[in-house]
């Protein structure tokens, strides 16, 4: 007999290890009809923003996540319709029969398995348990609570009945940090909302053993005590949650910044060279709809030098005690978005030509400014580059991307008095800014790595020398 069920879909792992994601869009609404594997919600994790495809193919029933809320992995965000053969109507998941014999789509963001396993069903055993072992039955949903996709399978005669785990309280994020300020465990309060949902008056009444209007007023009047004579004209302060890829920025650079000992060095370069082969370049028909910048450029001689200089191209292992030394270039190239600031590579750089450099720059840049970063691209860099000069900025201490050993600051290119042929003349100029991990490359290693990459932007003849 063929029967509707209720499935609830859980927020999967997305393959980066991540505890939690942000619903930042729904692209559905309840009483939608979706097929398989239809994008149904944008979500952000700590490193990108992630579309999530439909495990099934039913229809909309409910989105438990409003946009904006911080989710943690393994709990449901949406529940679908779906037809079955269970025998029974209105179900939540599948019989226990049923769903031993099947397997269910497996999401983890990029698509649902298959529930065919190529394999025969096993049937499920009936058994007859004694009188004095009979308890309440148990969803598995309810006993599995990080498990992604449900699988249930027949229970042995002789496996001891397991109780399912508390529930953690449902609240909302802010509610959750009102009771923390306040030292309320939520596990104590009762909630009152909707299906059980603890609110702002549920922790406000547990406080005050129910007057609800004394303990509101004081907690306004503690809030409002720092607004000083600005009290009534407006918010003096404005706080903004630390989440998504600005939460796993900010987590990287203090890592790296107290983890690796950092050296900075400068060197300002006359490029007029670069410049001019750089306009000889845009003018041919060779390069023709391609689009060269100086970072183009750079990038090719970055990539040149490296072969000179490879300890520049490693990392620390710190958990095996090793060097590990890379023998593929993935270049990094600091990105900044509406989200924050992103460090996507481009794979095996080094094998490219300068045409498929400049294509995968371009291809870059524009996926990252419109938030499209996949997490599989903005991991595995080996060096990176950041090009402050698009800001004005001639130099700065840029920090290492975690894992790096590398990473290279391009100033702005300003035209300036500058010794040429024993005279002095206008000329183009650039400041590069190379912190380096002092662990991994000496100071020597460091200086020739940025002599030799300067000679090559004074004279791009000697990258012919260099390779």
């Amino acid at each position: 007999m063929t029967a509707t069920m209720i499935k609830e879909f859980r927020l999967p792992d997305l393959g980066e290890g991540l505890t939690e994601s942000e619903i930042v869009a729904w692209k559905v609404a309840v009483g939608d009809t979706v097929a398989l594997n239809q994008i149904i919600a944008e979500v952000e994790t700590a490193k990108a923003v992630v579309e999530l495809p439909s495990p099934y193919a039913g229809v909309i029933t409910a989105l438990h996540e409003q946009p904006g809320t911080v989710v943690e992995v393994g709990k449901p965000i949406v529940s679908f319709e779906i037809e079955g053969d269970d025998g029974g109507a209105g179900s939540v998941d599948s019989d226990a029969g049923e769903a031993a014999a099947k397997r269910e789509p497996n999401l983890v963001g990029y698509g649902a398995v298959l529930e065919d396993s190529g394999r025969p069903a096993r049937r499920a055993r009936s058994f007859a348990a004694p009188a004095a072992s009979v308890v309440a039955p148990v969803t598995v949903a309810e006993a599995v609570k990080t498990a992604l996709v449900v699988e249930t399978a027949p229970v042995a005669e002789t496996a001891p009945v397991v109780a399912a785990p508390a529930e953690r309280p449902r609240s909302t994020p802010p509610v959750r940090k009102l009771a923390k300020d306040l030292g309320v465990d939520l596990e104590a309060v009762t909630g009152t909302g909707e299906h059980g949902l603890i609110i702002r008056d549920d922790v406000l009444n547990f406080v005050g053993g129910g007057d609800l209007a004394a303990v509101s007023q004081e907690l306004a009047g503690t809030q409002a005590a720092g607004l000083g004579a600005g009290q009534g004209q407006g918010e003096r302060e404005t706080r903004t949650p630390i989440k998504g890829v600005r939460k796993f920025t900010a987590a990287a650079m203090v890592s790296s910044a107290f983890t690796a000992p950092h050296v900075t060095e400068f060197l300002t370069v006359d490029v007029t060279p670069t410049m001019e082969l750089l306009a000889r370049l845009k003018a041919s028909r060779a390069f023709a709809g391609y689009k060269l910048t100086p970072l183009t450029i750079v990038s090719k001689a970055v990539l040149i030098a490296l072969r000179n200089h490879p300890t520049l191209n490693t990392r620390w292992d710190e958990a095996k005690q090793e060097i590990v030394q890379y023998n593929y270039v993935n270049l990094g190239i600091a990105a900044a978005t509406p989200r924050g600031l992103t460090v996507p590579n481009i794979k095996d750089a080094d094998r490219m030509s300068l045409l498929e450099l400049s294509t995968a720059l371009a291809a870059l840049t524009d996926t990252a400014r419109a938030g499209k970063t996949s997490p599989a691209e903005l991991s595995g860099g080996t060096i990176s580059i950041t090009n402050i000069g698009v800001f004005g900025i001639d130099a700065g201490t840029p920090i290492l991307n975690p894992g790096e050993a590398a990473i290279l600051a391009l100033g702005a290119v300003r035209k300036m008095p500058w010794e040429y042929q024993d005279e002095v003349a206008l000329r183009q100029v650039m400041t590069l800014s190379l912190s380096f991990d002092h662990r991994l490359v000496d100071g020597e290693q460091g200086s020739r790595f940025l002599q030799d990459l300067g000679a090559i932007l004074a004279d791009p003849g000697m990258a012919l020398a260099m390779v």
